[in-house]
């Protein structure tokens, strides 16, 4: 019995230490959100993507994912407790691996005749987001965000088959967690972008001397790009 309530005891002590230490955490930069506007720095990676639309029997898609790299600046406006207005000037660097097969050619395999193009793509990203946060508990902090995002391709030289306008307008959505640190905030990010309009230059077809190629491109109707970034802020 004497050991039965010493354990029960015990059990009490313990629980009542952790829900103290989970109550009493120290709260690292209490005030931060607090001041109306503050700035930072971000790195992170992306993977970008075409949803392509072609005319049979020729088809085409990105079809691997090569990670890239991102790096940019942040604005972060307060507008109320729960509510911020960002804008992140980003460059994002990376490639989009693009396979044409033509269905109705096939090689002496018997696979359907195909093309490879390498897609390099620089991109200029100035994103203009909403981000909804939830009340801060302890040093974490959860948020959704959502906006637009205006960018420019920087990579101008002519691609292989197909080759994307020079700007493009993306619809982005995501969900990050600000994390307070002694010293700073981090503040890891996921966001998923889609863009608005059909993206694909055709007026270099004609300047395309391989008649297979041209085919290719000429099929490609339409091209709408997408892109998944994870971002770690620094603020």
């Amino acid at each position: 019995m004497r050991l039965k309530l010493i354990t029960i005891i015990a059990a009490i002590t313990i629980a009542t230490g952790c829900l103290a230490q989970r109550r009493y955490v120290i709260q690292h930069k209490p005030y931060i959100d607090l001041r109306p506007m503050h700035f930072g720095i971000s790195v992170g990676m992306n993977l970008q993507d075409i949803e392509f639309k072609t005319d049979a029997p020729i088809v085409c898609d990105v079809d691997r994912w090569n990670a890239g790299f991102s790096v940019g600046v942040l604005a972060d406006m307060r507008l109320s407790n729960n509510l911020n207005l960002r804008i992140s000037p980003t460059m994002h660097f990376g490639s989009k691996h693009i396979k044409f097969m033509n269905l109705a050619e096939m090689d002496a395999e018997g696979k359907p005749k195909s093309e490879i193009q390498d897609m390099k793509n620089t991109y200029l990203a100035v994103p203009v987001d909403l981000k909804f946060s939830s009340q801060r508990w302890n040093n974490i902090r959860p948020y959704m965000m959502a906006g637009v995002s205006p960018m420019l391709n920087l990579t101008n030289k002519s691609q292989e088959i197909i080759q994307l306008q020079r700007t493009d307008l993306m619809l982005e959505v995501g969900l990050g967690c600000d994390l307070y640190l002694p010293f700073f905030k981090l503040i890891p990010e996921l966001k998923f972008c889609y863009g608005l309009g059909n993206r694909i230059d055709r007026s270099h077809i004609d300047d395309l001397k391989d008649d297979t190629k041209r085919t290719y491109a000429n099929s490609v109707r339409s091209g709408h790009t997408k892109m998944i970034v994870l971002t770690f802020y620094f603020e």
